[in-house]
């Protein structure tokens, strides 16, 4: 009979069974080790032949994922945090003695951005602009469209300015490749201009208290109806008035009142002389078309990138105006235009021709993406369907 254990009430195996018993477990044990072992040795194997593939970056390990990775720039995941400089400016920087350039304890000034396209047959004009806005905290940033940039040599904030210099572009064109919102991000306003602007009566630091008083995300200033080439009526300058918003036309085709919530009644600025904010700036910045260089047809969708309501958050400064000469500078009659060929067309009528073009290309761009995209909600298709009944 074989011994019975009174505590746990089961039959215990004799001395062979148990002999048989114990060298079981064993010889488990030690198979267990050896597959464990052999399995830690061909994952080690297989992980350094993914690594030779480069497809390490695709298993994270186990310290990855108790981390917080989702707020890294994309691609940065094998970087360590700390080191990660995710903006840029325009600040120039010495190449020596760079610790005691560094004043200890210097307040920073918030700075704000001037661009322009330019062309030293305007060294005049842009000098004037320019004086003025240096002089009010702004960082100055010339696109040379004509390449002479040597001829900006003699003016005396010359090397404070920075210079870049591409034949024949627009100030978009630029723009879409110098002023990308991690580049600039330092800077709360961008003011993106032509150079035929005159700025007697423009003061930029006045300006901008009164954008920031008013909550304006995209603006201009008002152009002088007298002095100025002016192309759409909202954007003409308001005697006694320090801000507009809209327009009125209550005669003839194009009719503008209160109920109107559309550009050009309302929600607009022209594009020859436009105030971003930083906010507004990293919307417009993708708006822009990087084969469209003369963004005809861009200013009736900026209000998209208005931080809310564009007939609130866009308007036309008036107590700070300027007058727009409307030189037909790039491609035109002032010293960079082309021969005409063998049609007769000059350079600056195929320039207004590809304007057009691109405007119908643009359009129709817009329209496909908001057809295509099913997430997407037009709000002020939603609001002209309300004010229409």
């Amino acid at each position: 009979m074989k011994p019975f254990d009174s505590v746990t009430g089961l039959s215990l195996p004799d001395h062979k069974n148990r002999l048989f018993l114990w060298s079981f477990i064993i010889v488990l044990s030690l198979i267990s080790a050896a597959y464990f072992v052999s399995n830690a040795f061909f994952a080690k194997e297989y992980k350094q032949r993914l690594a030779r593939w480069g497809l390490i970056h695709t298993m994270p390990n186990s310290k990855s994922n108790t981390c917080k990775r989702h707020h890294r720039p994309f691609e940065s995941e094998t970087l360590p945090e700390g080191i990660i400089a995710r903006t840029s400016n325009l600040e120039m920087r010495p190449l020596w003695d760079s610790g005691k350039d560094n004043r200890i304890s210097k307040p920073k000034c918030p700075l704000n951005l001037l661009a322009m396209a330019v062309g030293v047959k305007q060294k005049e004009i842009v000098n004037k602009i320019v004086e003025k806005f240096l002089s009010s905290d702004f960082v100055v940033m010339l696109f040379h469209y004509d390449g002479f940039v040597d001829g900006w040599k003699s003016l005396a904030w010359n090397n404070r300015a920075i210079h870049v210099s591409v034949i024949n572009q627009t100030k978009w064109w630029f723009a879409k490749r110098f002023l990308h919102p991690d580049i600039i991000a330092e800077y709360n306003y961008i003011f993106l201009w032509d150079e035929d602007l005159l700025v007697d009566n423009f003061d930029p630091k006045r300006y901008l208290s009164i954008v920031n008083e008013e909550g304006l995300e995209i603006s201009q200033p008002a152009l002088d109806p007298t002095k100025s080439e002016v192309h759409h009526p909202l954007t003409v300058h308001r005697a006694g008035s320090k801000v507009h918003r809209r327009y009125y036309k209550f005669k003839g085709s194009g009719r503008c009142d209160d109920n109107s919530t559309a550009p050009p009644c309302t929600g607009w600025v022209e594009m020859m002389a436009p105030v971003f904010s930083k906010k507004s700036w990293q919307c417009v910045w993708h708006l822009i078309q990087n084969d469209l260089i003369h963004a005809w047809g861009l200013d009736r969708k900026l209000g998209y990138c208005a931080q809310g309501d564009r007939m609130t958050n866009v308007g036309v400064v008036d107590s700070e105006y300027i007058v727009h000469l409307g030189l037909p500078t790039l491609g035109g009659s002032n010293g960079n235009e082309a021969p005409a060929d063998s049609h007769g067309y000059n350079a600056r009528a195929k320039v207004r021709m590809q304007s057009y073009i691109e405007m119908q290309i643009f359009g129709k761009r817009w329209k496909d993406a908001a057809k295509k995209d099913k997430c997407w909600i037009d709000p002020y298709e939603q609001l002209a369907n309300r004010t229409s009944h």
